[in-house]
């Protein structure tokens, strides 16, 4: 059968992001300083952030217009389209109408360029020459590297280490976009000198990378941080994705019973999840699915509470779901998945009950990819394969009720740069995680002690 593709035509690219705040149950946890263990102010946020993005931070306003600079250049890929996988319901045999919103058309072939894009337009606008971030899988430091190309600043990326040996293609895109691409931890940083100082043969973790990154824009006047997930800004700009999600759905005459995305930081599970809440904040009924990685429980094992975005404590403190901020996952291959933490908007929606979480182990979803990728033509990243895990079980399960569902789901990025982790699968090398009660309860044992 057919694959049907929903466009919808470039003038209906979003003019305005979809700020979730106002239809949040309940006002937000203050952010605390590290230092002081006092609320933050946004003075305390401009050494690393431009005064635009801080603004964003913090905004209660529900919608915020796009700059006419950063959606010229989202035109180079959006609006992205939307697909029905007839294939994949045929083998399934499936009564579900199952859809998904393809971000792998972008040039870094992820979703990511929606919020490196606007964070490089900001930063050029406050005079900023440099930016430095950290980077798991590469998706996100090949998407920076790219937008500060675009925006003629230089970029220095932290990659954490057992990426940088496993995705070494993401790695020579970034450098193709004239990045800087440092393994992390590295002996670049004080943070970094430290942690190989006590463990020489250490992997690294995106919460490593992170205390680098912010240590390096610290350091240098000439330099801002940029992250590319989890905070409020972010999650904000890859709103793009489920408002172009509604009305491509609107198109196809259809709406969803659920809609699913992987979730790390909740970068991308936001960007498609958050417009489809407003409708439920109205009074729509529609579930949202997190769907994450059981090597990296955040949201399924993970406690709410006050806890460092960052291994070396520089970074700023968050309520949100843990594992601890020294959390050290396994060398996963969706390594954009391998965050100790959830964002405070998603960790909020998720502790009110107004989203839903998965855990999978890695096998269970490189599974499901390859039957999406042998019916859909499509390789799905890894990370992005959790979320085709979730999609596949919704769909079997409305086989086994013999009834209709509409399933949305976030494809976030293509896996052609990541063929050594299918090539594992195939040969049957692949090794299943979960992370243990143990370690998770010795982690949690090292949150800060916060009295907001």
């Amino acid at each position: 059968m057919e694959t049907t593709k929903y466009l919808l035509p470039e003038s209906q690219i979003p003019t305005h992001w979809y700020n979730v705040i106002p239809d949040l149950p309940g006002p937000l946890a203050p952010v605390i300083h590290p230092g002081t263990l006092k609320p933050v102010t946004p003075d305390d946020l401009l050494p690393l952030f431009p005064l635009a993005l801080v603004e964003q931070e913090v905004s209660r306003e529900r919608f915020i217009e796009i700059p006419r600079e950063v959606r010229e250049i989202y035109r180079l890929w959006r609006p992205t389209p939307l697909f029905r996988a007839r294939r994949l319901e045929q083998a399934l045999g499936t009564p579900a109408r199952i859809y998904y919103k393809y971000e792998g058309v972008s040039p870094a072939g992820s979703h990511k360029p929606n919020s490196a894009v606007p964070q490089a337009f900001y930063n050029r606008q406050a005079g900023i020459k440099r930016l430095a971030t950290e980077t798991g899988a590469g998706q996100w430091g090949s998407s920076l590297a790219m937008a500060c190309s675009m925006f003629g600043l230089e970029c220095t990326i932290y990659m954490v280490k057992v990426s940088f040996s496993q995705k070494p293609y993401r790695k020579s895109l970034m450098q193709l976009f004239g990045a800087k691409v440092i393994p992390s931890p590295s002996p670049e940083t004080a943070a970094g000198r430290a942690i190989l100082q006590r463990d020489p043969g250490n992997l690294g973790s995106l919460g490593i990378a992170i205390s680098e990154a912010v240590e390096d824009a610290a350091t240098h006047s000439d330099t801002h941080y940029a992250l590319g997930s989890v905070l409020n800004h972010v999650c904000l700009h890859q709103t793009v994705i489920g408002q172009e999600a509604k009305a491509q759905l609107k198109l196809a005459g259809d709406y969803p019973d659920v809609v699913i995305a992987c979730h790390g930081g909740g970068s991308n599970f936001a960007g498609l999840a958050f417009p489809f809440l407003a409708d439920r904040a109205a009074g729509k009924r529609v579930r949202c699915l997190a769907a994450e990685p059981a090597s990296c429980p955040s949201l399924t094992k993970g406690v709410y509470a006050f806890d460092y975005g960052d291994t070396a404590k520089m970074a700023p403190i968050a309520k949100m779901y843990t594992l601890g901020h020294d959390f050290m996952p396994p060398g996963i291959h969706a390594g954009g998945l391998r965050y100790h933490g959830a964002s405070p908007l998603v960790s909020q929606l998720f502790a009110a009950g107004e989203i839903e979480a998965r855990a999978y182990v890695q096998n269970a979803c490189f599974e499901a990819a390859l039957l999406f990728a042998r019916s859909e033509a499509i390789v799905p990243a890894p990370e992005s394969s959790h979320a085709i895990r979730a999609a596949v079980d919704e769909a079997l399960r409305a086989k086994d009720e013999g009834r209709e569902r509409v399933i949305l789901v976030g494809l976030s990025g293509h896996g052609q740069l990541d063929m050594g982790a299918y090539d594992a699968y195939l040969s049957g090398n692949l090794e299943d995680h979960e992370y243990s009660e143990e370690k998770i309860r010795e982690a949690l044992a090292r949150l800060p002690e916060v009295d907001p």
